[in-house]
């Protein structure tokens, strides 16, 4: 979900996990009314805020990870072992001693989306998660969730303000303008190709997106490439078939 500050993406999201009842209209998430039924689909939703230091209570980094399973009732055996699987694949088995709120911001956001997928939810929220961490760290984490999609299958419901993420990670994107409207619904290219729109939502495209669109008024036609390698391709194909038309003239 993209917009602008105040457009309602932290209110939605806060709707979809129950914390907050609609004055109008209806939610289902999961089957069930978020407002009145969490507890029949808590278990098969993880998440996490923008500020996770509202989230992490735990005096320990372990704690805090098996506070779920150990909540729902997991045995102590398995517990250890969802814990132990979900440090090791987020690279953080060496914080499991440490005290959460002396971590890095990095730290604090991948022990946050620890707890939210140690048992392996249907549905994972983020809000803003690539918010307090360095460009290295965003796209460790970028991978992480592009895995957890494909691997367990976890549908990713997210906000974020960071454009050039978009195109990494999203299928499909909502543009949401003040007022809670949604002014456009596409895939990333799609979305990003609507400069009129994005503009309309204050929302700056990626870089590559301002790329292409300033080659088109120029009279340079090519689709519009969102990441560096689709857009290095698109114009040494470009190059090669100008070159091949001089050849032949």
């Amino acid at each position: 979900m993209l917009g602008p500050n105040g457009s309602g993406k932290s209110t939605l999201l806060s709707l979809l996990l129950g914390l907050l009842k609609p004055s109008e209209g209806e939610i289902e998430v999961l089957g069930a009314d978020p407002s009145k039924d969490y507890e029949k689909i808590r278990e098969k939703i993880g998440a996490l805020l923008q500020n996770v230091d509202l989230q992490i209570i735990a005096p320990r980094v372990w704690d805090d990870v098996s506070f779920s399973p150990r909540n729902y009732g997991y045995k102590e055996e398995e517990t250890a072992r969802l814990v132990e699987d979900i440090l090791k694949k987020l690279e953080i088995e060496h914080l499991k001693d440490k005290v959460p709120h002396y971590l890095s911001g990095g730290e604090k956001t991948k022990v946050g989306l620890a707890g939210a997928l140690v048992i392996k939810p249907e549905l994972l929220i983020l809000d803003e998660p690539f918010e307090h961490i360095d460009p290295a760290c965003r796209t460790e984490l970028i991978k992480l969730l592009n895995r957890v999609n494909k691997e367990n299958g976890t549908a990713i419901i997210l906000s974020t303000h960071n454009m050039n993420t978009v195109p990494l990670i999203a299928d499909t994107v909502y543009l949401i303008a003040e007022g809670g409207n949604i002014a456009g619904k596409g895939t990333p290219k799609e979305i990003f190709s609507q400069v009129e729109t994005l503009s309309r939502c204050h929302i700056e495209p990626p870089i590559l997106g301002e790329l292409f669109s300033a080659l088109k008024k120029q009279g340079v036609e090519l689709d519009i490439s969102l990441t560096v390698d689709e857009a290095a391709c698109t114009i040494a194909s470009a190059m090669v078939l100008s070159k091949n038309k001089t050849g032949l003239g």
